[in-house]
């Protein structure tokens, strides 16, 4: 085996909306690659066939799916978040619950100092903490 990277599959054509939404959100994060659709292959022209992109260092892959399934992102699998201060865990919540669902509203839930849990609008599990 040669490496291990998170793999999102979008089905409404917008993998590069939410990859270029979550690296504005987290610094030291980009856009590493992306590679189109073009002109009579399987996807809409244009959307994603694979694009890899890194949040603080962290590799992730994604697809704009060429074709619907009756499955989509659930809360089961999330992307979590150490969080520096509560002014960084508040402002991400924010962003983050924009368009999307609070999962756990910001708390203390006793095993950290303040975590939240939200879908994003792209339906992408997040949680945030900021421990002890």
């Amino acid at each position: 085996m040669q490496k291990v990277t998170p793999f999102l599959m979008f089905q409404n054509a917008d993998a590069e909306e939410a990859m270029n939404f979550y690296v504005s959100l987290i610094e030291d994060s980009e856009i590493t690659s992306i590679v189109r659709y073009g002109a009579n292959e399987p996807g809409d022209e244009g959307t994603v066939m694979q694009a890899t992109f890194s949040l603080k260092g962290q590799e992730f892959m994604c697809i704009d799916s060429n074709v619907k399934h009756a499955f989509t992102f659930t809360p089961s699998h999330s992307i979590f978040l150490t969080c520096s201060t509560e002014e960084e865990l508040d402002d991400l919540y924010q962003k983050l619950l924009e368009g999307g669902q609070a999962l756990m509203p910001l708390d203390n839930y006793g095993f950290s100092k303040k975590f939240g849990w939200v879908n994003d609008r792209f339906g992408v599990s997040w949680q945030l903490n900021l421990p002890v």
